[in-house]
C-alpha cells in the first residue's frame, strides 16, 4: 500500500499523518481554497479538536470519518480514519459532482481500510 507520511512539528502534541494508496496526489489536486479548508480539518483532527464540516460514515467502518468542502461545481472529500496511536489514517480524496458518492470511492475507502487493519495487526504481532 503506498503511503505518504506528513510528521507533526517536533515537539508538538499533533498527530502524524499518512495519506495511503494515491491520497496525497488527489488532494494535491484539488482548487486552492478548497486544500486550504480540507488542509485546516485535517490539522483540526492532527491536533485533536474537532473539525469543521465533519461527519461519521459507519458504512465504511468505526472511527471513519469524511470531511467536505465544495465550490461551484463540485463536492470534496476527504475520508480518514481518526487516531489510532497518534496517527490519522487519509484513506480516500476524491471529489464528486452529485449528492451521492459513489459506490467505487466508498469501496476504495473500504479496501483501503481493511489492508489498514491486517497491516496494523500484523506489525502488532512482531
Amino acid at each position: 500500500m503506498l503511503k505518504k507520511v506528513v510528521k507533526p512539528d517536533p515537539g508538538g502534541e499533533d498527530a502524524t499523518v499518512i495519506f495511503l494508496g494515491d491520497s496525497f496526489d488527489l488532494i494535491s489536486g484539488f482548487p486552492n481554497g478548497v486544500k486550504r479548508n480540507l488542509g485546516h480539518g485535517i490539522r483540526c483532527v492532527q491536533a485533536g479538536v474537532a473539525p469543521p464540516d465533519s461527519k461519521a460514515i459507519t458504512t465504511i467502518g468505526l472511527g471513519v470519518y469524511e470531511l467536505r468542502d465544495s465550490d461551484k461545481a463540485t463536492w470534496y472529500r476527504v475520508i480518514y480514519l481518526k487516531k489510532i496511536e497518534n496517527t490519522v489514517y487519509i484513506l480516500h480524496c476524491f471529489s464528486k459532482k452529485s449528492r451521492k458518492t459513489s459506490m467505487k470511492d466508498l469501496r476504495t475507502a473500504q479496501l483501503r481500510l481493511k489492508a489498514l487493519h491486517k497491516e496494523l495487526s500484523e506489525e502488532n504481532r512482531k
